[in-house]
C-alpha cells in the first residue's frame, strides 16, 4: 500500500523523525532539568515540585537503590502507584540507578501481582501503603527482596501532608508497616553518591503489561529507544502548537497506563510543562477544584473520563480559555461525547489511537481538525499495512487486520518466543488484533476487533482471564465471557455461567469476582444459562452468547 496519508499531512509536519535527541530517558530527565529548573514540572494535592526539586529528589533515590539495595543496570524496579509525586521520582530514580521498571497497576488483586512479579523476575517494588494489604499474602512467592513503601503524604507541603493525614484521601484500612518495610520518605534522607550508569537506545526501559488471549498477562519489551521515538513522533506532530515551557496538562489517567506514561509523563516532561496530576478522578468534586484552580492547557482523558466531567454542572461554570486542544485515546471516543465536550469547552477531541506494543501512539488524528470519528493517519515514520486472513496486503476501504511498522513497535514480549512470533508477520509488521480501514484521505478508521480483547474504562480485558477465575468457583461448571457495548465505560463485561449448584446466584458470583480480579474487571451483568455455546473443537462462540 502507498503511503496515501502523507499526501494529506499538513506542510509544517514532517513525515519522518530524525534520529533521536537522546540516548536514554535518563537524558531526556537531565535535559529538562537543565533547561528549565525553578519551572513547576509537578503539581498535586496542592503541592508544586520544580524541575530541580525532581532531579535532586531522583538523584537521591537512585543513589539509595545502588548503594542499599545493589541496584544496577538491568535490575528490575516494580512501581505499583498512583497519579502521585512519589511516582515521577519513584519512576526517574529507577533509571538513574538503571533498572528496569515493570509498572503494576494499584488495582490490582493479590493473584495477578503475583503473576506479573513472578513473570517479570522483580526483586524490589515501590507501593502505596494503601495497597500493602494486596501484596502482602503474595510476597513469599515472588522473588521481591526490597518493598519501599510510599505514603500519600511524601513529598507534599508540611500543610498538605497534615491535612492529609487528618483526612485519608484513600480509604481503607490501616496499614501495620513492620521492619521488613523500607520507608521510601527514608530513602531521600541518604549522602550517597550516585554511579553514573550509561544507558542505551537499546537498553529495556519498561516491561509494561497487557492482558494475554491465553488468560495470562504478557510483557510488552519496550526500550528506551521505542519511548523516545514515541516522544519525537508526538512532538512532530504537536510541537508547532505547543510553547516549551508553557504548558500545563491535565493528567487524571494513571502514569502506569502506557498512555498516560508516554504522552503525559515523558513528552510533556520533555518540553518543560507544569504535569497537573489527578490522583483519584472518581472524586469529581476534588477534581473539578483541580480544573478550576489550575490553567491548563491541554487535557487527555479516556470516553469515560470525559462523560464523567459533562456530568457536573460545576465543570461547565470553567474557564476554558487557555485550553489548546484536547487528546481522547485508550477506547473509542463516542461522536455524542464529542460534540457535547465541544460545546462545553469549545476544543475539538482529537481521537488517536495505540497500544502498548507501540509505547502507544500509532495514529492520531491532526489537532487544527473536527472530530471525524477516525482514528487519523499514521504518526511519522509509522508504516501501516492493512491485511487479510492470507496475509495479502488490501486496499482503500477493505477491511482487514491492521499492522504496523515504526520505530516505536516493541521488539518481543517478555519471555514468550511463541506470543511473539505469532503477532508479528514474516515481513515485520506487528500484528494489532484489529480490523481497520484506511480511507482515501490517509485515515484510519477501527471497524471491529479480530481478538476478543474487551477495553472497559480504557483497560485491556481478556475474557479468558475472567473465564478461569470465575471457573475456580466450585459451584461454577462452566462460563463465558462478553464485552457489550456501554456508552460510559466503552464496553462493559457481561458473564455467562452453567451453574453446579442452583443456590448461586449474581451477588455470590460479583463477590467472588471482587476478590481476585481488578475493579475494571468485575462483570456488570451475571447471566446464568444452562449450556455455553461452543464449536466443534469445543472453543466458546462469543459471537453466539451475544445472541442471549
Amino acid at each position: 500500500m502507498k503511503k496515501i496519508w502523507l499526501k494529506h499531512y499538513p506542510k509544517n509536519i514532517s513525515p519522518t523523525i530524525n534520529s533521536l535527541k537522546f540516548n536514554s530517558i535518563i537524558d531526556l530527565m537531565k535535559n529538562s532539568s537543565s533547561l528549565f529548573p525553578d519551572h513547576t514540572a509537578f503539581t498535586n494535592l496542592n503541592t508544586r515540585l520544580s524541575y530541580k526539586k525532581i532531579d535532586r529528589y531522583s538523584e537521591k533515590f537512585g543513589a539509595y537503590l545502588q548503594n542499599q539495595l545493589s541496584i544496577t543496570k538491568r535490575s528490575k524496579v516494580a512501581i505499583m502507584l498512583p497519579n502521585l509525586l512519589t511516582y515521577p521520582v519513584a519512576l526517574f530514580g529507577s533509571y538513574l540507578a538503571g533498572a528496569i521498571v515493570i509498572n503494576i497497576n494499584p488495582l490490582f488483586k493479590g493473584r495477578e501481582i503475583e503473576s506479573a512479579l513472578n513473570d517479570s523476575g522483580a526483586e524490589t517494588i515501590i507501593v502505596l501503603d494503601r495497597f500493602v494489604s494486596e501484596l502482602e499474602p503474595v510476597v513469599k512467592n515472588t522473588l521481591i527482596k526490597n518493598i519501599i513503601v510510599c505514603r500519600v503524604t511524601d513529598l507534599l507541603s508540611p500543610i498538605m501532608s497534615a491535612l492529609i493525614k487528618t483526612v485519608f484521601f484513600f480509604k481503607g484500612p490501616k496499614i501495620s508497616l513492620n521492619n521488613d518495610y523500607l520507608l521510601f520518605s527514608d530513602t531521600l534522607k541518604n549522602s550517597y553518591l550516585r554511579k553514573n550508569i550509561f544507558l542505551e537506545n537499546k537498553n529495556i526501559a519498561l516491561l509494561q503489561y497487557t492482558g494475554g488471549t491465553t488468560g495470562k498477562s504478557k510483557a510488552a519489551v519496550l526500550t528506551h529507544g521505542n519511548i523516545l521515538a514515541n516522544i519525537e513522533q508526538l512532538n512532530t506532530w504537536v510541537g508547532p502548537i505547543v510553547v516549551p515551557g508553557k504548558e500545563s496538562i491535565i493528567t487524571a489517567l494513571p502514569l502506569y497506563h502506557i498512555f498516560s506514561f508516554t504522552v503525559n509523563l515523558m513528552y510533556f516532561y520533555s518540553i518543560g510543562s507544569n504535569n497537573i496530576l489527578v490522583t483519584n478522578p472518581r472524586d469529581l468534586k476534588s477534581f473539578i477544584n483541580t480544573l478550576k484552580k489550575n490553567k491548563f492547557t491541554v487535557i487527555t482523558g479516556v470516553n469515560t473520563l470525559f462523560n464523567l466531567l459533562l456530568t457536573s454542572s460545576s465543570f461547565k461554570k470553567i474557564n476554558f480559555n487557555a485550553l489548546k486542544f484536547t487528546v481522547g485515546g485508550g477506547m473509542s471516543v463516542l461522536s455524542s461525547t464529542a460534540k457535547k465536550w465541544k460545546k462545553i469547552t469549545g476544543v475539538d477531541i482529537t481521537q488517536g489511537y495505540g497500544l502498548t506494543e507501540t509505547a502507544p501512539i500509532v495514529s492520531v488524528n491532526i489537532i487544527s481538525e473536527p472530530f471525524n470519528g477516525t482514528i487519523g493517519p499514521p504518526m511519522p515514520s509509522t508504516d501501516i499495512s492493512i491485511r487479510d486472513e492470507k496475509n495479502n496486503e488490501l486496499n482503500i476501504n477493505q477491511e482487514g487486520e491492521l499492522c504496523v511498522k515504526g520505530p516505536q513497535v516493541m521488539s518481543e514480549y517478555w519471555n514468550n518466543p511463541e506470543e511473539t512470533k505469532n503477532s508479528f508477520t514474516d515481513d515485520g509488521f506487528f500484528k494489532t488484533g484489529d480490523i481497520a480501514i484506511i480511507n482515501e484521505n490517509g485515515s484510519l478508521k477501527i471497524v471491529d476487533r479480530k481478538k476478543d480483547m474487551i477495553i472497559s474504562s480504557g483497560f485491556n480485558v481478556y475474557p479468558n482471564e475472567i473465564e478461569d477465575y470465575v471457573s475456580q468457583h466450585p459451584d461454577v461448571r462452566e462460563c463465558g465471557v462478553i464485552g457489550v457495548n456501554d456508552s460510559n465505560r466503552g464496553e462493559s463485561i457481561k458473564l455467562f455461567i452453567v451453574k453446579e449448584e442452583k443456590k448461586l446466584g449474581e451477588i455470590e458470583v460479583i463477590n467472588f469476582c471482587k476478590r481476585g480480579l481488578a475493579v475494571y474487571k468485575i462483570p456488570k451483568k451475571v447471566i446464568f444459562i444452562d449450556e455455553i455455546p461452543k464449536n466443534n473443537v469445543g472453543k466458546i462462540l462469543r459471537r453466539k452468547l451475544r445472541e442471549f
